[in-house]
């Protein structure tokens, strides 16, 4: 037992063991919060934050979906989630899934009916990538194995896909730190992630937390010219969410820093033509996804979504949109759009600030953040923002002060508590 116990201390007297144990502290947090708020509170309210939400949100929107029939994490399943969980469970022809004619234009034409109705109509799944459903479903297989209720199986396999790619994303933020602030700094920069205001997403069906668990992997291997896990990593980070492919530019630009173009010109530079090969990934991932998933991908996220990539005047004109919403006297329209204007704006500095510094990751960060910008709807930002790593690593040199720490950590896990109980409610969250 003593053995045990001094074997135990080790593990945990580490830095490594230190972040480990916050992201298991933070996971059963996440979990028991929401659960508490859920039995205390019977929140029926308008949300009026954008224009559609005062008709489309709903509380008691989810008792009807087959797939959360069962108590079970329901509370951390609202809006997208479903769809991952469709996905997840039936596969993109899911016959339950909602499914729109090829002429669907919203509201003069807005016919909806099960895919099981009728099949050629296209099923609302494939406006989203597979990566994520696709982990979830070979977790809730595992669950199931081991007794766990089946329906319940797909949002709790869910959940622990989101909050391992956290933990991936923790270790990966706290190698890109370590360099520049220590390893004080990591621990901050990991720890920062997970208490961000859009944070909660990390814990919820969400592609948010596998996506910064990969996405930050895949930098912080290639910060080390780890190539070949660098480059898988990326790819996996593309097939679950569009950005992922933009992983192509620092990985590029990595390569050519350790000198990968000089040594493209030797004799040995079948050796390097492997390597970028490996760099180019993302791109490859994206072909494949295009030529497999992307017709159908497009087509939902056109006619139904309103979205598309890099739609500048749509997008020019929806952000000036929501500055005047947030200017109104909406009020929840105006608190709203202070976070989404105000995630912006640090991501934007921050890239800023950091570009000195670390200016692979602030370009990427950049890119990262116009992109999010450009799709032609404004909303969502602080959460699409947290794919910047340079906002943490910031806030992991800010964190030196005391004082910043203190303060930047009571406004985030006040702002992510907020978020938290509009999300277990099926409210707008972002």
């Amino acid at each position: 037992m003593k053995k045990v116990f001094q074997t135990f201390t080790q593990l945990f007297s580490n830095k490594r063991g230190t972040l480990l144990l916050i992201w298991l502290g933070w996971a059963l947090a996440m979990i028991g919060y929401q659960a508490y708020v859920i039995d205390r509170f019977d929140l029926q309210i308008r949300d009026r934050s954008l224009g559609w939400t005062e008709y489309e949100v709903n509380p008691a929107y989810q008792s009807s979906l087959f797939y959360l029939t069962q108590p079970y994490l329901n509370e951390h399943v609202a809006w997208d989630s479903f769809y991952y969980i469709s996905i997840a469970v039936g596969g993109y022809q899911d016959p339950i899934m909602r499914s729109i004619p090829l002429d669907y234009s919203r509201p003069d034409n807005a016919q909806m009916l099960p895919q099981q109705s009728r099949p050629d109509w296209l099923s609302m799944n494939y406006a989203f990538f597979p990566l994520y459903p696709w982990a979830a479903r070979i977790l809730a297989y595992l669950l199931k194995i081991i007794g766990v209720h089946p329906i319940a199986t797909a949002p709790l396999a869910g959940v622990l896909v989101s909050m391992l790619g956290t933990l991936g994303a923790m270790f990966a933020l706290y190698s890109m730190a370590r360099e520049n602030e220590g390893e004080m700094g990591g621990l901050r920069a990991a720890y920062y992630l997970v208490i961000f205001p859009a944070g909660m997403f990390l814990a919820q069906v969400y592609t948010e937390g596998l996506f910064v668990g990969l996405s930050f992997g895949a930098l912080a291997l290639a910060q080390k010219k780890n190539w070949l896990w660098a480059g898988l990593l990326a790819a996996c980070a593309t097939w679950t969410r569009a950005a992922g492919g933009l992983l192509v530019v620092p990985l590029g630009l990595y390569w050519l820093k350790d000198g990968g173009l000089k040594r493209l010109l030797t004799r040995t530079w079948w050796k390097e033509a492997v390597n970028l090969f490996l760099v180019g990934a993302p791109v490859w991932a994206f072909l494949a996804f295009e030529l497999t998933l992307g017709r159908n991908f497009h087509l939902i996220e056109t006619i139904y979504f309103d979205r598309g990539l890099l739609l500048l005047d749509r997008s020019w004109i929806e952000w000036k949109a929501a500055f005047l919403r947030m200017i109104s006297n909406n009020l929840q329209a105006r608190t709203y759009f202070m976070v989404e204007f105000g995630a912006i704006i640090l991501g934007v500095l921050a890239c800023i600030w950091m570009f000195r510094r670390e200016p692979i990751l602030s370009v990427y960060s950049l890119l990262t953040i116009f992109f999010s910008m450009t799709t032609g709807v404004a909303q969502g930002m602080h959460r699409y923002v947290m794919a910047a790593p340079v906002i943490f690593l910031l806030l992991a040199r800010l964190g030196k002060s005391e004082a910043f720490d203190r303060v930047w950590t009571l406004a985030s896990i006040l702002l992510m508590g907020v978020f938290a109980i509009l999300f277990s409610f099926n409210l707008w969250a972002g």
